[in-house]
């Protein structure tokens, strides 16, 4: 099983080298710019590993891998944009609509969001597109709700909004590893916990969201409990599940 720096490096490998439809023309240079902008990778290496410890090869779960990616980029893309968080910078860096403009940043989200659905349908099933569409689908309800201010189920919000992408990238490694509908329960069930512990600890480290609900100290609580369902996710899963645990692991104790 290989470590998920490992898997980070071989993700990156393949996004350095991925060929982007040519017709893009001059608007490949702002989608390299935000795909190249750095960041953790942890949802396509969840992917990545979802798909070794299910028996799959990682090779073989690049391309789902990086359209679970693609799409994660497109949402900051777009988020950044004055109408929607109105960031200047993202990652150290300028945010794509500082560098290129509103209008090129926001062609390069629409076009991130499609590259990654031809990468979803490069395989011989559809199932890997039609996971990553109903993730999409649900992110995009949840950041509606989010700029429209409707916190009335804070908990559904973020299942949506962050959660959805999480799982898909378990639920897409899976596919390719051609891993039964019947059998996905416990995996899946899996998935389902890791967006309440990333964006809890995320509210942590930003002062935010659950953080100002329960206080830092109740939020902490939170994410610890989220984690260790998440392990007894993975315990009952007849798999070598090891590096997903150190994955879990990094998200519970992140600081970044």
């Amino acid at each position: 099983m290989r470590a998920p720096d490992e898997l980070r490096a071989l993700l990156d490998s393949y996004l350095r080298e991925l060929a982007l439809t040519p017709e893009l023309g001059g608007l490949e240079e702002a989608m390299r710019y935000t795909i190249e902008s750095g960041g953790k990778r942890i949802r396509p290496v969840l992917c990545l590993a979802t798909a070794e410890a299910a028996g799959g090869e990682p090779e073989r779960a690049l391309p789902a891998a990086a359209a679970v990616e693609l799409v994660h980029t497109f949402s900051l893309v777009h988020d950044d944009l004055p109408a929607m968080d109105d960031d200047d910078e993202r990652r150290g860096r300028p945010s794509a609509h500082i560098a290129f403009g509103e209008g090129v940043a926001l062609l390069a989200g629409d076009a991130l969001l499609a590259e990654a659905f031809r990468l979803a349908l490069s395989y011989g099933t559809t199932a890997v597109a039609r996971e990553l569409a109903e993730a999409t689908l649900g992110m995009i309800g949840g950041q509606y709700r989010d700029i429209t201010s409707d916190e009335s189920d804070l908990a559904e919000l973020h299942r949506l909004k962050t959660g959805r992408l999480l799982a898909a990238a378990v639920g897409c490694g899976l596919w390719v590893a051609e891993v039964p509908e019947a059998a996905q329960g416990p995996w899946r069930a899996f998935g389902d916990e890791l967006g309440l512990l990333f964006q809890v600890v995320d509210d942590v480290l930003d002062g935010d969201g659950y953080a100002l609900r329960l206080g830092e100290e109740g939020a902490r609580a939170l994410a610890a409990e989220a984690a260790d369902r998440s392990a007894e996710r993975l315990a009952a899963i007849p798999a070598d599940t090891s590096v997903l645990g150190e994955i879990v692991g990094g998200l519970a104790v992140r600081t970044s």
